[in-house]
């Protein structure tokens, strides 16, 4: 008799951040970055292939459909931290999945005003942003956490070293530290212990991922 592969994901709730979070520097413009969201929607719609729950934070205003995924929308930093802070308070999850592309500074005083772009040219001042990945672990500490740390134009061995420097700081059970040239995608999966997987593709990584989190929850 062939013994069925036990699925540990199916009725499993899981909240996945994706996209980019955008920062004000006056009512029309912001600062931001090139995420897509591609790699959290796709993790997003194979965890419910699986059968888990989903909720996926998605940012820059995407409005899209994955067929069984609660999707909430998103645009600023402030939305992000605000919907995690209620997704958390009013539900508890096996895990947390943080993909989302956060800004890690705020201009620090943002003008009520539409700057004229009749000026030759004007200087913004930026200041630190709280880490959102810390206010997580703190806010659920039960929930397995999975961080995404991106670097560019850097080492391999540079990109583990800071990716693991960020897991131990923020206290998170796995990071997924990925490389970014241009087109070409790197990511080392890793826990407290070592290198658990290693891709060079979204689908890659989303399977690596899926399954690791197979053997955990």
């Amino acid at each position: 008799m062939v013994s069925k592969k036990i699925n540990n994901l199916k009725g499993k709730k899981i909240l996945i951040t994706a996209g980019p979070t955008w920062v004000a520097i006056d009512p029309v413009r912001v600062i931001s970055n090139i995420a897509t969201g591609s790699t959290g929607k796709l993790i997003a719609r194979l965890l419910r292939a699986k059968g888990a729950e989903v909720t996926l934070l998605l940012g820059s205003g995407q409005h899209e459909e994955i067929k069984g995924v609660r999707i909430k929308n998103f645009r600023y930093f402030e939305e992000l931290r605000s919907s995690l802070r209620k997704e958390i308070r009013n539900g508890r999850f096996d895990c947390i999945i943080h993909n989302a592309a956060v800004s890690d500074f705020f201009v620090a005083k943002t003008k009520k005003e539409k700057l004229s772009s009749g000026k030759g040219g004007f200087v913004i001042k930026l200041k630190k942003a709280p880490k959102i990945i810390d206010e997580i672990r703190q806010k659920h500490p039960e929930a397995l956490l999975v961080m995404f740390k991106l670097e560019a134009g850097v080492s391999d061995k540079e990109l583990i070293k800071r990716a693991l420097i960020a897991q131990k700081k923020s206290s998170a059970d796995m990071v997924v530290a990925n490389k970014f040239d241009g087109t070409k995608l790197r990511s080392f999966i890793y826990n407290h212990k070592g290198l658990l997987a290693r891709a060079q593709s979204r689908a890659g990584l989303a399977k690596n991922l899926i399954s690791l989190l197979e053997g955990r929850l």
